[in-house]
């Protein structure tokens, strides 16, 4: 799962287009697409602040997800997040994994 390093790809195609393609999508893919973004900002935000891979795990651990699948996934990003070596505000960051997502879930249709 290199979603960070698929995302910036992504991210370099990505230019002004990438606002039709959200309108493209349903609102549950929309949704899963921001709630991925802020994992990823998260995560890049605690990389930055000097926190451990361990610590970031542990604090994504710690919170409350409401389906069960998303814990996993969020673990899942967070480390991804941490394997990169961009020094990407979490801004940045949060709006390269959306496009990132956005390119692939319509891909996948």
């Amino acid at each position: 799962m290199q979603t960070i390093r698929i995302v910036m790809v992504f991210c370099a195609l990505a230019g002004a287009s990438s606002g039709t393609f959200a309108r493209d999508l349903n609102k549950n893919e929309r949704d899963i697409c921001t709630w991925g973004a802020g994992v990823a900002a998260t995560a890049q935000q605690y990389k930055l602040s000097g926190l451990t891979l361990y610590g970031a795990r542990n604090k994504m651990q710690a919170r409350h997800f409401p389906q069960q699948w998303m814990r996993m996934s969020a673990l899942g990003i967070t480390e991804q997040t941490y394997d990169s070596p961009s020094r990407l505000r979490p801004e940045g960051v949060k709006q390269v994994y959306y496009e990132g997502c956005t390119r692939h879930e319509l891909a996948r249709r």
